[in-house]
């Protein structure tokens, strides 16, 4: 199985691969660790979800106030790995994040179901609470307040898209010679370097 991608762009090659792991029924297929750095240095990871890749990257969608949120604003630096281990493949990206339009958010809180609507809008994501009981209750409260009507999104609430600087294309080998191709963004022209293989 080769690693080269089928066109100059590495994120073109990574939709492709999430596009056969969907066929593929690999389970949570869009499920990426995102790493994130603190005030202090020290590295933070969670699992979100992928969605959506462009010419510019991937995009992920959170509570800006979560320590994710704030992290990011902080220091826009941060890494995304996504693992398919049935197909035997992995993607690494490093670059830099950045909040989406307010539209961009709009559509896609909107396309959300509307359960998940109302919990973001009374989930103050990482936050200590008492107990899910009394967030149950403000999303049922809200939901009775709101009848027919429209779930507006939250301000704090969004996406955000990693522009990526870097991006590392892996595929399992025999014997752990795994093939790993790098390829490197230049910033001004945007351009992709060709990719570089490294050592497994």
């Amino acid at each position: 199985m080769s690693c080269e991608p089928a066109t100059e762009s590495p994120l073109e090659t990574l939709a492709s691969w999430l596009e056969e792991a969907r066929h593929a029924n690999v389970r949570d297929p869009e499920a990426m660790a995102l790493a994130t750095v603190g005030n202090d240095g020290s590295p933070s990871v969670r699992i979100v979800l992928c969605r959506g890749i462009d010419a510019e990257g991937v995009v992920f969608y959170t509570n800006y106030a979560s320590r994710k949120g704030k992290e990011l604003a902080a220091n826009p630096r941060a890494a995304i790995v996504f693992h398919w281990a049935a197909l035997g493949r992995q993607v690494r990206l490093e670059g830099l994040a950045a909040r989406v339009s307010a539209a961009e958010s709009d559509a896609y809180f909107h396309s959300r179901p509307r359960g998940s609507q109302l919990a973001a809008c009374v989930s103050p994501q990482s936050q200590p609470i008492d107990d899910l009981a009394h967030l149950e209750e403000s999303k049922s409260r809200l939901e009775v307040a709101l009848g027919d009507r429209e779930v507006a999104r939250p301000a704090v609430w969004g996406g955000y898209r990693l522009r990526a600087q870097a991006v590392e294309l892996w595929i399992a080998g025999r014997d752990r010679l795994h093939r790993r191709v790098r390829y490197d963004r230049d910033l001004e022209s945007g351009a992709w370097a060709r990719g570089q293989l490294l050592a497994p």
